[in-house]
């Protein structure tokens, strides 16, 4: 399971604080708490004004190449602005992201067609985020199509089959499982991750929702997942999952995981 760190994002409250403080030993932290627990890649949003974004992008992209490691995920809606942040990435990461609207695919692939940047591929085009699994689908499709043009291959798309708000949309879970079925069984090597939390905006005690979520998207094809790492029940529940769908050979890394005290009781 590809675990994708989401804590670096300007939407969230306590982030948000620390960016408009320029909080240097905040961000750091989150960076580095996140590495320690396990994600491969670090999500870093500004979730600020279109005017500040870039700034505050490059600032934050600084402070987390400085504390750790760990590839970054360029997240912005605006391709012009993850162009803007390549270079000044030290190795390839992940782009989040690229949807079939707005041209956005014509924009971005022709410049990482030949490195090895990873790419979020939202299932949404100018029509919208659709709920109809068959229409989530099809703009995978559209654009596993697009990346092939460009020689892009499969393993490097992770599609987001966009899951919906379950407080509007109470098919939600089960139109995205349908959809990830189904890219699945079409393209093996293309990876489907999604944003755990979407799917309980607005409801009570989201994090029963979130894990309950997490087991059924991995039971249909989830690889990976924009998460909060240092979260031991969804930790937890996530190495559990592997075991039983029996992707965690003789337990070992649910076994380690626990002896590194990721999830379980907190060590003294």
């Amino acid at each position: 399971m590809i675990i994708i760190g989401e804590k670096i994002n300007g939407s969230i409250p306590s982030t948000a604080k620390a960016i408009a403080a320029r909080d240097e030993t905040y961000i750091r932290g989150l960076a580095r708490r996140q590495a320690e627990c396990g994600a491969e890649y670090l999500d870093v949003n500004a979730g600020t004004t279109p005017e500040q974004e870039r700034d505050t992008l490059r600032w934050l992209i600084s402070l987390v190449q400085d504390e750790v490691d760990t590839p970054i995920c360029i997240d912005s809606s605006n391709p012009e602005v993850i162009l803007e942040m390549i270079p000044g990435v030290k190795k390839p990461g992940m782009i989040n992201s690229v949807s079939d609207e707005a041209r956005k695919c014509e924009r971005l692939f022709p410049h990482v067609a030949k490195s090895e940047w990873k790419i979020i591929a939202l299932t949404c085009d100018d029509n919208g985020i659709p709920t109809d699994p068959d229409v989530k689908y099809s703009v995978a499709r559209t654009i596993i199509e697009k990346a092939a043009v460009h020689g892009i291959a499969r393993d490097r798309l992770f599609v987001d089959a966009l899951v919906n708000t379950i407080g509007t949309t109470p098919e939600a879970q089960i139109s995205f499982s349908a959809a990830v079925r189904e890219i699945k069984r079409t393209w093996p090597e293309v990876h489907i991750t999604s944003g755990l939390s979407n799917i309980s905006f607005g409801m009570p005690f989201r994090k029963a929702i979130n894990m309950s979520f997490l087991t059924l998207a991995m039971r249909a094809g989830m690889d990976s997942a924009i998460m909060d790492p240092t979260d031991r029940d969804m930790l937890g529940m996530l190495y559990a999952t592997q075991v039983l769908l029996a992707q965690d050979e003789d337990c070992v890394d649910y076994l380690m995981a626990y002896r590194d005290g990721l999830f379980g009781a907190k060590k003294s």
